[in-house]
């Protein structure tokens, strides 16, 4: 039954285990870097992945277009972030940065991956998806 929980299920429970981790092994003196390096990737990350299952549902063929215009979204955003992070809320940029970019590259990891596995199931890869007629 473990299996059957959703991807952002996965991915928070996973990131809480991570930070929960890094604050066992680095203590206070990581904190609150690596709960804000964590939040800004783990919110997209569920965001995007519910609008891919979205989209792929009903209109397949707009997923790559999707893709690439929450890029442009998240590059704005995530710039955005750590300009506030940094100078607003004043946190330490290395353990910032170091959580930031770790949540990052595992999140996006794991989002390719539940892509690839999406699109297979569904008989399809990303070129394929933009090819195919819409659905009604």
């Amino acid at each position: 039954m473990m299996w059957a929980l959703s991807p952002p299920v996965w991915m928070i429970a996973g990131s809480l285990v991570a930070c929960l981790t890094v604050l066992a092994v680095g203590g206070g003196a990581v904190m609150p870097e690596a709960a804000f390096g964590m939040a800004a990737p783990l919110v997209s990350a569920v965001a995007s992945w519910r609008i891919i299952q979205r989209v792929h549902a009903t209109a397949p063929a707009r997923l790559t277009n999707v893709l690439m215009a929450s890029f442009v979204v998240k590059a704005l955003l995530f710039g955005a972030y750590v300009v506030v992070a940094l100078t607003v809320l004043d946190l330490r940029p290395v353990p910032f940065i170091a959580s930031f970019t770790g949540y990052y590259v595992a999140l996006h990891l794991g989002e390719a991956l539940l892509l690839k596995r999406l699109l297979a199931a569904s008989g399809q890869t990303l070129a394929a998806a933009a090819d195919a007629p819409p659905h009604n």
